[in-house]
């Protein structure tokens, strides 16, 4: 009873942006998630992947799932990258989700599962670090999709903005705009979101998913021919919008 009442106190202190995420009629098309990306650097010629691995997908899983959270993904960088990186992709329904889901020792059964995780050595250490960033998922956008098993590519994109005028901007433009013509051309949408706490801020992420490379490459070909795109682009009001753009690749964990 006092986990769930101070649960329910830091998510009333949390700012309005944060605590308005679930509508009062609390219908699915209303809410916008808090979407969660975790990035867990493995120890360079450690041991310790596959308890991560096991803590993640047979503990971790399942506790947030029983906070009513509908995606947990699992995956890691395209390539032979050093140190490795395992990316965590998490969806939350709303803000007292994601505060209850960073006081998980406070369950007894938790801490039971996570035993093995939790008595790893200091000299065989699990990971260096991990780190998370922390996204409010756009209104064009306000659920995580999910992908299906044929997604065997993952295009992880953070679009910086010089000011938070030109990242409102550009999420405007994806909301009215641009996510439409990335159905049109086959540039899957998993989410959009803006970082409302992260290393790049101002910022928005989203991610796209894809069978394989050629078809990323191919349609994203496709978009940057389009004429939809050719006009948006060249209006005043989106100019100057993105400052810097970073990808990721990631596959299936």
């Amino acid at each position: 009873m006092q986990r769930r009442k101070f649960i329910t106190t830091a998510a009333a202190a949390l700012p309005l942006s944060l605590g308005a995420i679930t509508t009062p009629s609390g219908s699915a098309a209303e809410e916008r998630q808090l979407i969660e990306l975790r990035t867990y650097e493995i120890k360079f010629g450690g041991s310790g992947q596959g308890v991560l691995m096991t803590y993640l997908k047979e503990v971790l899983e399942p506790a947030l799932k029983r906070l009513g959270c509908p995606t947990f993904r699992v995956m890691k960088e395209l390539g032979n990258e050093e140190p490795a990186k395992v990316w965590v992709l998490i969806a939350y329904p709303n803000a007292e989700a994601y505060l209850a889901g960073q006081h998980l020792n406070a369950d007894a059964g938790y801490r039971e599962a996570a035993t093995k995780y939790n008595t790893v050595p200091a000299d065989k250490p699990v990971y260096n670090r991990f780190s998370s960033q922390l996204l409010h998922a756009f209104q064009g956008m306000p659920l995580v999709a999910n992908p299906g098993d044929d997604a065997g590519l993952f295009e992880l994109r953070t679009y910086e903005g010089y000011s938070e005028d030109a990242l409102r901007r550009k999420t405007a433009m994806f909301n009215d705009e641009e996510i439409k013509l990335f159905l049109k051309v086959g540039l899957h949408p998993v989410f959009f979101g803006k970082m409302i706490s992260g290393p790049y801020r101002p910022s928005l992420v989203y991610m796209l998913h894809f069978r394989n490379m050629e078809e990323r490459n191919a349609n994203w070909s496709v978009f940057g021919s389009h004429p939809e795109w050719k006009a948006m682009v060249g209006l005043e009001k989106y100019a100057n919008s993105v400052s810097n753009i970073r990808k990721t690749f990631l596959v299936p964990a």
